[in-house]
């Protein structure tokens, strides 16, 4: 008899997420036949009801924006780093006495620090190489998690570059749960570029386009970075920026890998069963290329 189980993920808009084809990737590769994924678009207001809803019939939840803050009222429990971080991306849906339970997690960090440690070993360095020196662009809520996963990589005193100081209150209650420490500073066009050129770590979290200038002032600087990039923005791809850290011979990582591990976490915890990676990246990146032909 074949067990139906349901997941699926929620935002608003929804119909760009890529989770349904790594999630479906997974289920195949599994052989998990019964199990359903996917894209419902949910705003803010509807995702009170939706959740009350949900029954052992569901597996669990990926949210996307603008639901990783609204889930966590909603959810019987947020797990530590969720908390920290002020962000839930998974919730997971187990047996309860009366009904479910419903726990919030985050993977998001999970995915930067797999997708970091790429990069890494590109450079020849060890699966447990350390991160001593790290610069984050953007302070919004995915810069609250690279706060995380750079902590998680050795680094607790990054430098963020923001576009405004004044937005950054959220992230610095953020970084305070997580006894990091980071410093801010105005993003210009020349702002710290000799830091961004030095850190050991570079993470763009802002959307896309927006990083643009910071590629321009380092292709014009024509300098070598010495430490790994990730811009979180998978498209377009590759980012202005991705490409003149390239051009200047610095080691770069694509916002897609941190997708993709992520998803390989929710698969894990949502099924219980190691997720099958290969399967899941090759999947991920079938769809990527037909979306650039």
């Amino acid at each position: 008899m074949v067990t139906i189980r349901r997941a699926a993920v929620l935002g608003h808009p929804v119909a760009h997420s890529l989770s349904p084809v790594l999630h479906r990737a997974a289920y195949e590769a599994l052989g998990l036949d019964g199990w359903q994924y996917s894209a419902i678009d949910t705003t803010v207001e509807d995702l009170p009801a939706f959740v009350r809803e949900l029954d052992l019939g569901w597996a669990g939840l990926s949210l996307t924006m603008p639901l990783k803050q609204a889930i966590i009222d909603l959810v019987d429990h947020v797990d530590p780093l969720a908390v920290a971080v002020g962000a839930v991306n998974t919730v997971l849906v187990a047996p309860a006495q009366r009904g479910v339970m419903l726990t919030g997690t985050n993977t998001d960090v999970h995915g930067l620090v797999a997708a970091l440690r790429e990069g890494f070993a590109v450079q020849g360095l060890g699966s447990d190489a350390r991160a001593s020196s790290a610069v984050v662009l953007g302070g919004g809520a995915t810069a609250a998690s690279t706060l995380a996963a750079l902590g998680e990589l050795g680094c607790t005193e990054p430098l963020v570059l923001v576009r405004s100081l004044a937005r950054t209150g959220a992230l610095q209650e953020a970084a305070a749960r997580m006894g990091v420490t980071p410093r801010f500073e105005v993003l210009g066009p020349q702002a710290s570029l000799g830091g961004l050129l030095e850190a050991d770590v570079v993470v763009s979290t802002m959307p896309a386009y927006a990083a643009d200038p910071v590629g321009s002032a380092l292709t014009a600087h024509g300098a070598t970075p010495s430490g790994v990039l990730l811009d979180v923005v998978y498209d377009p791809r590759p980012t202005a920026l991705s490409q003149a850290w390239s051009a200047a011979g610095g080691t770069v990582v694509g916002g897609e890998r941190m997708l993709l591990h992520q998803a390989v976490e929710q698969v894990r915890l949502m099924t219980g069963r190691p997720a099958p990676l290969a399967a899941m990246g090759a999947a991920l990146d079938d769809v990527l290329a037909a979306t650039a032909a």
